[in-house]
């Protein structure tokens, strides 16, 4: 059994993740629904990881999975912050997503 959400693996007889709680589903089910990387899209980049939270957390409110990619690296020094965030979604939702970001933005110009 595994968990389908964090890809934990179970012992058979456990039938809920331990970690989040979700319902195990077999092991064999879930090797068919991985998704590669070719699977998501790079919708948005910006410097500010939290940026990126707020717009996923839009996204998420319409129903669209998102995921954060950020190339910060704590433990190298540097002056400023140079880092890029990437906010990937599927390639199947992007369409969506895309209207999304660009009425955050739009109702952001205008002042609303």
């Amino acid at each position: 059994m595994i968990c389908p959400k964090c890809e934990y693996e179970y012992v058979d007889g456990i039938t809920v993740c331990a970690d989040c709680g979700t319902e195990l589903i077999p092991v064999e089910d879930f090797e068919g629904k991985l998704l590669h990387p070719a699977d998501w899209f790079i919708i948005y980049t910006c410097a500010d990881p939290l940026e990126a939270e707020m717009i996923k957390a839009n996204l998420s409110g319409g129903g669209i999975e998102s995921i954060i990619i950020s190339q910060k690296d704590r433990s190298y020094p540097s002056i400023g912050d140079m880092a890029v965030v990437k906010l990937l979604v599927k390639k199947k939702e992007s369409s969506e997503a895309l209207a999304i970001i660009n009425d955050i933005n739009n109702t952001e110009l205008n002042g609303e």
